[in-house]
């Protein structure tokens, strides 16, 4: 049975003292002399004793069959002993892209509603208030919250929604995380980068990296920040955000690492995701009622491949392999260091295995060298150059290496479709390890109820006894929008509390209530502009209103392979309604699509295109 670790009005107190720690109210007296007046001290905000430590792990681009802790046949043991000694979350889920996750996960508030409907790129945000970039003030952080209860904040590795515009030296820093509750910060703020060759920031400054791999650095950092600050104050309790850039790409890692896979996916994709559904069935993941979906029609049967592509593609997932079972490894330093010095039970840890689905942007047939997407080579063009440039797969040579997309697929099993799918699971569905040795007492769970990313905040919240504050800092606070999941760490059956959520990444869109879910894909999405564009033809507008919506039943259809829209035309049309409420009260209109960032249409003027020199700018 877990407990909660303090009061709600020990939280409280605390809460009430730093929320005003800049401009104190002075409860003592002033006399014309010091012997007539009453002197008033402001205190320190102090958590309460026994405090637990909070560590949240957010890995990228993972599917949900990718690691062994969920089916997957890539080895995380680091995982496994958490989830072996906690509890699995198997219905969880994300936004579909990076940042929406990352701004939702840090605010426990939907992406659109703290502006970050997109990115905080400049070429893939526009100017409305969804989808700016910029997450505000009235949105406070996790790390604000504990920050202001007495917690030392740390976070390394991706951050991910600092506006590019912001993102030098010369600031401003407010939406850096030293300017959102973190005491320290060590890694990168964007997207992606090399990790041998990163773009590297501590606090408020770019340094120059070691030229270890960046996994090496940010855990060392992490340990170091936990080190200084126990020795300091051994009773302070301390929040880390772990966030490293795997396994995005590129997928870099050590030779020693991604040949402890060689010759391990030779069968190929197709078996890959046969073996890992039938795991994910005896691990009880997955329903037993689960049906696997057939393979994506833009997937080659890996039995009608040339020798030579089966070679080459099976080194692609040797690496994506390596670097996941590597980063598992770096997790686990951490962990083995928390337990050598005994500050492991009295810390909760959180790992959410992906920010979305496996990543579709390796192409057909992966990706070593960068090409701007309006210059694609041709399919055999690619094929020829990654088959001449092999051996540079994994290495720091090859800085933009990605998959092909029969493995995200396989890295996605069971779902159908990939990382930006906002309509479907295979895009928003990742696992969820809960790991606290004190509060937990059912290790090995597995827990069903739905659940998602804005739920992380509240979940923290309640677990240790606090609440959200109504005021960071004199700064009136929008309400949070997640519901805690700490009801379900006692109770296995308990019915999900979290009954509705919308879903949208660049026209792809859906809408799940009570277990039904509505969704729309829209085109021309990633997949479809490489066709275009390898094809030398223009890649024409969507429309949204053309959009086909299909229509599932979750809890009797978990992967998606019973489109009942034609059945139950009314649901459809009630979701398709809730949809439109949710988007306007969590700020999503305008409708942005890729094709709006690719043609420039959402650019401030003099800005260039996300996709520029390729792609002209049209405001049409």
């Amino acid at each position: 049975m877990y407990k909660k670790i303090f009061t709600a009005s020990a939280f409280a107190i605390a809460s009430a003292t730093a929320i005003h720690a800049q401009t104190p109210e002075f409860k003592g007296t002033i006399g014309k002399t010091v012997k007539e007046s009453k002197a008033d001290w402001p205190e320190l905000p102090k958590a309460p004793k026994g405090a637990p430590n909070v560590v949240w792990i957010l890995l990228d681009d993972v599917g949900y069959g990718a690691s062994s802790t969920f089916g997957g046949l890539i080895k995380t043991p680091t995982f496994d002993s958490l989830a072996n000694n906690g509890l699995r979350f198997t219905n969880f889920h994300t936004c579909a892209i990076c940042a929406p996750t990352r701004a939702a996960l840090l605010t426990g508030r939907n992406s659109s509603n703290v502006h970050e409907g997109g990115f905080s790129h400049v070429g893939a945000s526009a100017g409305f208030p969804g989808w700016d970039g910029r997450v505000p003030s009235s949105a406070g952080t996790i790390a604000e919250i504990l920050r202001d209860n007495g917690y030392n904040t740390f976070a390394v590795g991706k951050y991910g929604v600092t506006p590019d515009e912001e993102a030098t030296d010369a600031g401003p820093f407010d939406h850096w995380p030293t300017g959102k509750g973190f005491d320290h910060f060590f890694g990168f703020l964007g997207s992606q980068t090399d990790q041998y060759k990163p773009d590297l920031v501590e606090d408020q400054a770019h340094v120059t990296p070691d030229g270890r791999h960046l996994n090496d650095q940010i855990t060392d950092k992490a340990i170091s920040y936990i080190q200084r600050q126990h020795k300091a104050a051994p009773d302070k309790p301390f929040f880390l955000y772990y966030s490293p850039g795997a396994v995005h790409a590129p997928h870099q890692v050590t030779a020693d690492w991604s040949d402890l896979y060689k010759g391990k996916f030779d069968a190929g994709w197709d078996a890959y995701r046969q073996q890992t559904f039938d795991n994910q069935k005896r691990l009880g993941v997955i329903p037993a009622n689960a049906v696997l979906p057939p393979r994506n029609p833009n997937i080659k049967e890996w039995e009608t491949l040339p020798i030579a592509e089966k070679k080459l593609y099976a080194r692609f997932m040797e690496v994506y392999a390596g670097y996941l079972t590597y980063t598992d490894h770096k997790i686990g330093e951490l962990v083995n260091y928390l337990r050598d010095s005994k500050q492991l039970d009295n810390t909760l840890i959180f790992v959410i295995i992906g920010d979305n689905g496996a990543s579709k942007e390796g192409t057909n047939n992966g990706v070593i060298d960068h090409f701007p997407l309006g210059k694609l080579p041709s399919e055999q063009k690619n094929i020829q150059n990654n088959l001449d440039k092999i051996g540079e797969i994994g290495t720091a040579l090859a800085s933009e290496t990605n998959y092909p997309l029969g493995w995200a697929q396989a890295a996605n099993t069971p779902f159908r479709l990939w990382k930006q799918d906002a309509n479907a699971e295979g895009g928003t569905h990742n696992p969820l390890i809960v790991f606290y040795p004190k509060g937990i007492t059912d290790k090995g769970g597995i827990r069903n109820q739905y659940g998602h990313v804005i739920d992380i905040l509240p979940t923290t919240l309640e677990f240790i006894g606090g609440k959200t504050p109504s005021e960071i800092r004199s700064v009136p606070q929008q309400d949070v929008q997640g519901t805690s999941l700490a009801y379900a760490f006692d109770n296995a059956t308990a019915p999900s509390k979290h009954t509705e959520q919308y879903y949208y990444i660049f026209g792809n869109r859906a809408l799940y209530k009570d277990g039904w879910k509505a969704a729309a894909a829209h085109h021309p999405d990633f997949v479809d502009f490489g066709k275009y564009i390898s094809a030398g033809q223009p890649i024409p507008d969507g429309d949204f209103e053309k959009d086909e919506w299909e229509l599932y039943n979750l809890n009797e259809d978990f992967t998606e392979t019973n489109n009942l829209a034609a059945k139950y035309p009314e649901k459809l049309a009630e979701l398709k309604k809730e949809f439109d409420v949710q988007a306007k009260k969590n700020k999503l209109y305008p409708l942005v699509d890729w094709i709006d960032v690719f043609k420039g249409r959402t650019l401030k003027a003099g800005v260039k295109s996300f996709f520029a020199p390729a792609a002209p700018t049209d405001k049409k």
